[in-house]
């Protein structure tokens, strides 16, 4: 199977640490780079990862809180130095686009190649990008400013090929494509060779879920049921469900809580206060209630399998 990995760069919350940067993950789908969020601190992670800047394709803002986006200019300003052609996709609340011209306007004189914005309404779940492979779809989630999450889903592929029923039937290179079609293949004794017999079905779609800033959303699992790898918040522990919904976060259980009624395959945890130096807490409470579940931490690949 082609890879499909997270790569995490940054899992804390809106005060950097020396554990944690801010929020930034990229995502390797298909041969091709995408990242979510773009907090202080991205360009270094992606170094220290050794992802090359020039890969990433388009990048998605889940909202305007620094922590998510402070990152931004500096990367872009980074690529025109490295004088990249091709035109950078950015997909953010529509609130950013003044901000993001201003600063283009003073630090990005003169383009070396086109940053193309598409303004994401953060209300509505709908593909906002699509290609021959994959689909980006928002999530709207509930946070103090408009926010929204990410689903990255590839699409369906066609089944495999069984080589030794190519050999049996001496079929010819020439005629793959039609059977992975649903062709039945007619010997030269005019057997008709029925296609199940030929082919093994087709791996399963391997989706992701970003789901950034939000507190805790009893319906959210409807949106991205049995998603394959759900990266949900979790800035506090039980102990401090009050600051959670103060400030429109959530904790680690209730994390595995959309986790389990979502059916998804693993739970990645991730935007932690400062005030701990350990995530354990966070981790086992979310444990108790979906077991699969792993603290995400900077400078890991995880694999999205189903």
């Amino acid at each position: 199977m082609d890879p499909f990995v997270v790569h995490i760069l940054g899992c804390g919350s809106a005060l950097p640490t020396l554990k944690h940067n801010p929020s930034c993950q990229v995502v390797e789908i298909r041969g091709k780079m995408f990242m979510l969020d773009c907090g202080e601190g991205a360009q270094t992670a992606l170094r220290r990862s050794k992802i090359s800047f020039q890969r990433i394709r388009a990048i998605f803002i889940s909202h305007l809180h620094g922590d998510h986006c402070f990152g931004l200019i500096g990367f872009i300003s980074t690529l025109g130095l490295l004088d990249r052609t091709a035109p950078l996709h950015i997909y953010a609340p529509a609130e950013m686009k003044p901000l993001l011209d201003l600063q283009l306007q003073m630090f990005f004189r003169p383009p070396s190649f086109e940053v193309v914005f598409h303004a994401v309404d953060t209300t509505k779940q709908e593909i906002i990008y699509e290609d021959h492979s994959l689909t980006v779809t928002t999530i709207p989630l509930e946070h103090r400013i408009p926010c929204c999450g990410y689903l990255l889903k590839e699409k369906p592929t066609l089944p495999h090929i069984r080589p030794d029923m190519l050999e049996f039937y001496k079929i010819p290179f020439s005629q793959v494509g039609n059977i992975k079609n649903g062709a039945d293949w007619v010997t030269d004794e005019g057997e008709r060779i029925a296609n199940e017999r030929l082919v093994r079905p087709a791996d399963a779609p391997r989706s992701y879920a970003y789901c950034s800033d939000t507190r805790y959303v009893p319906t959210l699992h409807e949106r991205i049921k049995n998603v394959s790898l759900l990266y949900h918040e979790s800035t506090y522990d039980e102990a401090n469900l009050d600051r959670a919904e103060r400030y429109f976060h959530s904790t680690g259980a209730q994390a595995a809580t959309v986790a389990r009624d979502a059916e998804a395959h693993q739970l990645l945890l991730g935007h932690y206060s400062a005030r701990y130096s350990d995530e354990g807490p966070i981790l086992e409470e979310a444990q108790k209630i979906f077991p699969n579940t792993i603290l995400s931490q900077e400078g890991m690949a995880v694999d999205v399998k189903n």
